[in-house]
């Protein structure tokens, strides 16, 4: 699988204190990685601040789309638009640092070795949480326990959107049927995945909560 055939869905929602700097560490670490940010017009000037950039990076796009729709109907417009431009891998995470870009290419390692999509996790050997106080920890680590338990899925970080996924894998569960929005739509996409017994692989990451600008 060609790393140039790899692009990254980033949605966005008021990261200008973040995204240029975001984005010049992602090219820095992976030159060849297509961008696609997805902005659901920030008021605070995101999107034209990635429009300003994309002039000088032809592997970079922005789609804005009209009010804040959420997480889930964000990723499914990049997903939709990866898919429709052939690419081979898909990823999704954070603009705010708190992924760090230089996992990108261990996730597309996992993809490269047979893996249908992979996870960057928090709750595997090697992985960490960076800021959190203690009670957001026990309502994570609790939160993935019920989910897997509910829902039967095995990763252990059932939640984490920093993820990498093969484009087949996208487009053999059915995204248009997936509701909901957030954790509920990682943890929708993840049980598909499972239901068609296709391989889930996770690389430890650690993960850094925001320090600057707002959540989405």
């Amino acid at each position: 699988m060609n790393r140039r055939r790899s692009i990254l869905v980033l949605p966005t929602f008021n990261e200008r204190e973040n995204i240029e700097k975001f984005l010049r560490v992602v090219r820095e670490t992976n030159p060849t990685l297509a961008i696609v940010v997805v902005d659901d017009l920030s008021p605070d000037g995101t999107g034209q601040i990635v429009e300003n950039i994309a002039r000088s990076d032809n592997l970079l796009s922005v789609i804005h789309r009209k009010g804040n729709k959420g997480l889930g109907a964000a990723y499914l417009a990049g997903f939709a638009r990866a898919l429709e431009s052939g690419f081979d891998n898909i990823l999704t995470m954070d603009a705010d640092f708190s992924h760090d870009p230089c996992v990108i290419p261990q996730l597309i390692d996992a993809l490269e070795s047979h893996a249908d999509v992979a996870i960057g996790s928090r709750y595997i050997p090697g992985g960490a949480i960076v800021g959190w106080p203690l009670h957001r920890h026990v309502l994570s680590k609790y939160g993935n326990f019920y989910t897997r338990f509910v829902l039967g899925l095995t990763p252990r970080d059932c939640t984490s959107g920093f993820r990498a996924y093969r484009s087949t894998t996208l487009s053999a569960i059915d995204l248009g049927s997936i509701k909901g929005d957030g954790y509920v739509f990682l943890t929708s996409i993840l049980r598909r995945i499972q239901q068609r017994r296709l391989k889930v692989a996770e690389v430890p990451i650690t993960f850094t909560d925001r320090v600057e600008g707002q959540s989405k």
